[in-house]
């Protein structure tokens, strides 16, 4: 199903360094207003996630992988928990281990992300990411939404309980069926059984080492996905804001060459005015001393 556009806007809100999230919702939630009240006062109710679960929300967006692992062993090991207390076979212990390496990948990841982000990685923030992992399957919140740090209830859904002990209300788990008897066979072919496992075994080996290494390929890739992303949107809103200051720079440029155009002609028509002034004056001059000369040779008669 295509995701809306509001729902992007939001996403990439959970997304932002912690210390914009506020800041970026108000102004989200501004702009959403010209369109819909109702959604834009559903935006100014986001609640600013709390350090550890924002930790959290960077895993999904930005070590996508790891988290998709935490989801695929919790939901492995409801399946083994289902299954044991209908009375089937389940390996409930692998099923829990596999869901421990995978909690412990997140918070691994999590506590790295956030000493990238400049962080500090304390006890009580590596303890509060921890215990929301094991509650996570019960939050109801959109994956790389979460707003809130969680505390285990119930059963959290079959994940995350303990392997060992007692089962739901007090009845003891159903032990793992006991492994079938070794066939004896005839010596070459249990050399060729040998063989044969010890060459599955590598290929094994080597297909895990192939997928941790791809696994570690495509998280290294969304990581530096994601940051280019959002370096080309901040990149965007330089490039937007400086065409804005160019656009009223050279409206500006304009003004000022119609203004100085003005003037220049009024300083040429004042300048031709002056010098004919000064003509003037040359002249009034003139004939104010011939007047004067006439003056004195009159009285000297």
């Amino acid at each position: 199903m295509a995701q809306k556009p509001l729902d992007a806007k939001i996403d990439r809100l959970y997304q932002l360094p912690l210390d914009e999230f506020t800041e970026a919702r108000n102004a989200l939630a501004k702009h959403v207003a010209q369109e819909s009240k109702k959604d834009a006062d559903e935006i100014r109710r986001l609640p600013k996630p709390p350090l550890p679960a924002w930790a959290i929300n960077q895993v999904y967006w930005q070590a996508r992988p790891a988290y998709h692992a935490l989801e695929a062993s919790a939901a492995a090991l409801r399946t083994a928990h289902a299954a044991a207390l209908s009375g089937k076979s389940a390996d409930l212990r692998a099923a829990g281990k596999a869901h421990e390496d995978a909690q412990s990948a997140v918070l691994k990841t999590a506590l790295s992300l956030l000493q990238r982000a400049g962080h500090p990685a304390t006890d009580a923030t590596k303890q509060a990411i921890a215990t929301t992992l094991h509650a996570l399957a019960t939050s109801g919140d959109p994956p790389g939404r979460l707003a809130r740090t969680l505390q285990p209830t119930g059963f959290q859904l079959l994940a995350g309980m303990p392997t060992s002990g007692a089962s739901p209300r007090g009845r003891a788990a159903a032990p793992p069926p006991p492994p079938p008897a070794p066939r004896v066979e005839p010596r070459t072919k249990d050399a060729a059984r040998v063989k044969a496992i010890a060459k599955a075994k590598d290929a094994v080996a080597a297909a895990t080492r192939a997928e941790k290494a791809a696994e570690q390929a495509a998280r290294r890739d969304e990581f530096e996905a994601a940051r280019l992303s959002r370096d080309a949107e901040r990149t965007s809103q330089k490039l937007a804001d400086a065409r804005t200051a160019l656009e009223e720079a050279q409206e500006a440029v304009s003004t000022a060459e119609q203004e100085l155009d003005g003037l220049t002609r009024k300083r040429d028509a004042a300048t031709r005015r002056a010098r004919e002034t000064a003509g003037a004056l040359a002249a009034a001059r003139v004939r104010t001393e011939g007047a004067r000369a006439d003056l004195e040779r009159a009285e000297n008669r």
